[in-house]
């Protein structure tokens, strides 16, 4: 048997807990992630949803931001939802100035793109690379979306919204993944899962 991939969940802002349920129901050893030590024991990174703005603040003053824009870079497999889409995007519309980013991923997001936490919704999209044709029930809170993407980036999923049709709102560049929705959230396993396996395959 397959051993399971130790993959942590950036534990400085967000659904921590949530995440490491889903991990452990989807086959993972997940651990929590504070500090640079804690990261060089994991084979994996989930940065959760939470809060862009202090997620960067909280990595700068902790001395976190260097050791994970490093782990990106030496290829650790790394999936961000929401807030975490945004901390590995490469381009971050409407952050603040002194906002800082793992990045990784050539694609340009915009923050609060959905409104605010009383615009939150859920809809259903579909993932062709989940493997099923089931569509996903995506949980969207304050979220970002896509406004391009560079030619390396694969789009997984788009919502059909009003005003701007075919919005990305899910991607892949190599091990990295992201998501504008909370999968945590909604007991459907499969995008923690191919994270899972996109881990397995990178080790």
């Amino acid at each position: 048997m397959t051993a399971a991939p130790r993959i942590g969940v950036l534990a400085i802002q967000g659904d921590v807990r949530e995440h490491m349920r889903a991990l452990e129901l989807a086959g993972a050893d997940p651990v929590p992630v504070g500090d640079a030590r804690g990261l060089a024991g994991v084979q994996g990174l989930v940065i959760p949803g939470g809060e862009s703005t202090t997620m960067s603040k909280i990595s700068v003053r902790d001395g976190l931001i260097g050791p994970l824009r490093e782990a990106r870079a030496a290829g650790m497999p790394m999936y961000g939802s929401c807030a975490g889409m945004i901390m590995l995007a490469d381009r971050v519309l409407d952050a603040r100035p002194d906002q800082e980013f793992i990045g990784g991923l050539d694609i340009t997001v915009r923050r609060n793109a959905f409104g605010r936490q009383v615009d939150s919704f859920e809809a259903d999209i579909q993932l062709d690379s989940l493997g099923s044709g089931q569509p996903l029930v995506a949980v969207f809170i304050r979220a970002p979306w896509v406004e391009s993407v560079g030619p390396e980036v694969e789009v997984l999923g788009r919502l059909p919204c009003e005003g701007a049709p075919d919005t990305i709102v899910a991607v892949r560049q190599g091990p990295l993944m992201a998501t504008a929705f909370h999968p945590e959230l909604t007991g459907d396993l499969r995008v923690h899962a191919l994270f899972a396996g996109m881990v397995r395959q990178a080790s």
